[in-house]
């Protein structure tokens, strides 16, 4: 079963560039540009202390959140980091992905990873 125009986008890497040139910029344009209904960004593994911990990379969350895009953590990532705590205070959801990504992969989500 397709879910049509929804898109995920697993971010792992801790490389900054890889947040404001491929993350945040395709994923902040999805949905004013029409691109896609529902946009989720993921944190997972290194990005996840790389949010916590770089100001300029908190930055770009209000635009996202603008855009509509979604934020999420994973909670066993940002546990095992210490950051569970300022991830919630920068407004992500943080919890336990692996039962809900593999919910959207199943369900017919699109999905991009960096």
């Amino acid at each position: 079963m397709s879910t049509g125009r929804k898109l995920f986008i697993i971010w792992s890497s801790s490389d900054p560039e890889v947040a404001h040139n491929l993350v945040f910029m395709y994923g902040g344009n999805s949905r004013p540009k029409g691109w896609w209904d529902e946009v989720r960004i993921i944190a997972w593994g290194p990005s996840a202390r790389l949010l916590a911990e770089d100001p300029t990379i908190q930055a770009e969350l209000p635009r996202l959140r603008d855009a509509g895009v979604e934020l999420w953590a994973c909670r066993a990532c940002a546990d095992n980091y210490g950051v569970a705590d300022r991830l919630e205070a920068l407004g992500l959801d943080v919890l336990y992905v692996g039962e809900p990504v593999t919910h959207m992969i199943q369900t017919g989500w699109s999905q991009l990873t960096f």
